[in-house]
C-alpha cells in the first residue's frame, strides 16, 4: 500500500497512464495526491479529468490556478466558452461535462495527512500561516465554493488585489487572497505580499523577495509540504517543503513522490514533447 504525489499534469494524459504503470499503481492498494492543475496546456484535458475521476476516493487532487480558470470560463457565456482554446472546449461541451466540472469544484485548496506528516498544496502557504492557519482559510474558500452561491465567487475570484493575506481581510477580498496564496504564490516579500511577475528560478527575483518557503521568520510548520505550480524551480527537496512540478508539458517530466516510506522516493516519466525555445514559465 503505498501513497503517491504527483505534479501538475496539465492535459498530459499520456504521460500520466505511463507514469502510473511505472509505479505500478493499483487503485485498491495505492493512494494518489495530485498538486492540482490537472487541466490546460497538454491537450489532452478532458481525459486526465476521466481518468483521475475515475480513481475514487483513494484519490486526493487539490485545486490549482488552472482548475479554477476552468470553473470560472464554464459559468460564462455559451458564446464565450467557445472562445477557449480547443483542449478546454472539449470539457466545456463534453457530454459529461456537470460530472467532470461538479467534481472538480469540490476538490480541495489543501490537503493534510498528519499520520503521513504531510500537507498538499497546489503553490504555497502564507508566510505567517501555520498549518492550522491554512486549514482555516482553504475551509473558508471550499465552503463557498460546495455552496449554493458559488457563482458569485466564479466572477470575482481572479485579481492581484489584496496582494497579501491578512486576518482583517473580509468578504470576496479575503477569499481571493487566500486563493493567490494557494494557488499562484511563488515569490513573497517578509510580509507576505506576492510578486505575481516574479516566475524565474531563485536568484533571479527583484531584491526583498524570497521563494514563499525561505522566508525568514516564517510560522513553524508541523507538516512536510508537498506542492507544484512552479515549473522553472523544478524538482526541490529542502526546507520541509518537496516541489514536484518538473515541466512535464513543457517539455520536462512528470513526477511522482512516495510519501509513506522511510525516505521519500522520487520516480519520473520525461515527456517527448519539445521544449518551447526561450520558455521561462506561462502560468
Amino acid at each position: 500500500m503505498a501513497t503517491w504525489a504527483i505534479g501538475d499534469v496539465q492535459g498530459c494524459h499520456d504521460e500520466l497512464a505511463g507514469l502510473l504503470d511505472r509505479i505500478d499503481y493499483d487503485p485498491a492498494r495505492d493512494t494518489l495526491w495530485f498538486c492540482g492543475d490537472l487541466v490546460n496546456r497538454g491537450g489532452q484535458s478532458l481525459e486526465v479529468l476521466r481518468l483521475v475521476m475515475s480513481l475514487g476516493e483513494r484519490t486526493v487532487s487539490v485545486l490549482g490556478n488552472h482548475d479554477l480558470s476552468l470553473l470560472a470560463v464554464a459559468e460564462r457565456r455559451e458564446e464565450e466558452q467557445a472562445k477557449v482554446n480547443p483542449e478546454l472546449r472539449a470539457v466545456l461541451f463534453a457530454p459529461d461535462r456537470e460530472e467532470l466540472l461538479g467534481w472538480l469544484r469540490t476538490r480541495p485548496l489543501l490537503h493534510t495527512d498528519r499520520r503521513l506528516g504531510y500537507a498538499l498544496v497546489h503553490a504555497g502557504l502564507a508566510p505567517r500561516w501555520t498549518i492550522e492557519r491554512a486549514e482555516r482559510a482553504a475551509r473558508e474558500v471550499e465552503q463557498r465554493l460546495r455552496g449554493s452561491n458559488y457563482k458569485m465567487l466564479m466572477r470575482q475570484m481572479f485579481g492581484n488585489k489584496p496582494d497579501m493575506w491578512t486576518p482583517k481581510l473580509q468578504g470576496i477580498d479575503r477569499l481571493r487572497a487566500s486563493i493567490n496564496v494557494f494557488t499562484r504564490m511563488r515569490f513573497c516579500d517578509i510580509r507576505g505580499r506576492i510578486a505575481f511577475n516574479e516566475k524565474g528560478t531563485p536568484g533571479t527575483q527583484k531584491p526583498g523577495l524570497y521563494p514563499w518557503f525561505e522566508v525568514p521568520g516564517h510560522a513553524p510548520r508541523d507538516l512536510r509540504i508537498v506542492c507544484g505550480h512552479w515549473s522553472t524551480l523544478g524538482l526541490f527537496s529542502g526546507l520541509g517543503v518537496h516541489a514536484i512540478d518538473t515541466g512535464c508539458v513543457w517539455g520536462g517530466a512528470l513526477t511522482a513522490l512516495r510519501l509513506d516510506g522511510e525516505r521519500p522516493e522520487w520516480v519520473a516519466l520525461k515527456s517527448n514533447r519539445p521544449a518551447p525555445a526561450g520558455k521561462v514559465v506561462m502560468d
